[in-house]
């Protein structure tokens, strides 16, 4: 009988584990646009291969975006530099949803004014939202050198209609690793 090789049964873990979770798609490590373009084909040819919506697609797709961005756009901003390609984004179908998560690092002192951003999104209905939406873009409300800050969230939460999940891991004195997760029914008619 041939012994199992440990690190190859993690191989095997691993894999059970996506099946079990239904996920599509997981990198994690450094991303660039070019590695964000890649990511998004995968997802895209995935979703087009099991006939897809078009207008569940353009949802994923759009939530995939931010999500993205959102690891690319922050990561400069990590005040540990061997932190700062230590971000994951996985995909996953279960039932009639996609379940978009993303994790990355973020410097402790923007914790707490984007935990408030979150739960003031969350917060707010479907008209909350819209009319927060166009605020934001009116006013330049949250805008900064990055970009909307706060701008992709709402529409993640528009696009998804549901609200967003997160969490905020202290990592150490300097950095927490903040996790993302956002939902999209195949039967909703969200925006």
């Amino acid at each position: 009988m041939i012994k199992p090789n440990p690190h190859m049964k993690y191989v095997y873990d691993l894999h059970s584990i996506m099946l079990q979770k239904n996920l599509i798609l997981v990198y994690e490590g450094e991303f660039t646009q070019e590695i964000t373009k890649s990511v998004l084909s995968m997802a895209e040819r995935n979703m087009d291969s099991v006939g897809e919506e078009s207008s569940i697609k353009r949802k994923v797709f759009n939530v995939m975006v931010e999500c993205l961005q959102n690891i690319c756009k922050h990561a400069d901003e990590i005040p540990v530099p061997e932190a700062r390609n230590a971000a994951i984004f996985m995909i996953g179908k279960h039932n009639n949803e996609y379940i978009i998560t993303s994790g990355n690092p973020i410097a402790n002192d923007k914790v707490e004014m984007l935990s408030e951003k979150l739960a003031h999104i969350n917060s707010l209905d479907k008209d909350g939202l819209k009319t927060l939406y166009k605020e934001i873009i009116t006013r330049g409300n949250d805008l900064s050198d990055k970009g909307g800050a706060g701008l992709g969230f709402v529409d993640m939460a528009r696009k998804s209609g549901q609200k967003l999940e997160y969490d905020f891991h202290p990592v150490n004195d300097k950095i927490s690793f903040f996790s993302l997760k956002t939902t999209i029914s195949r039967g909703s008619n969200n925006e």
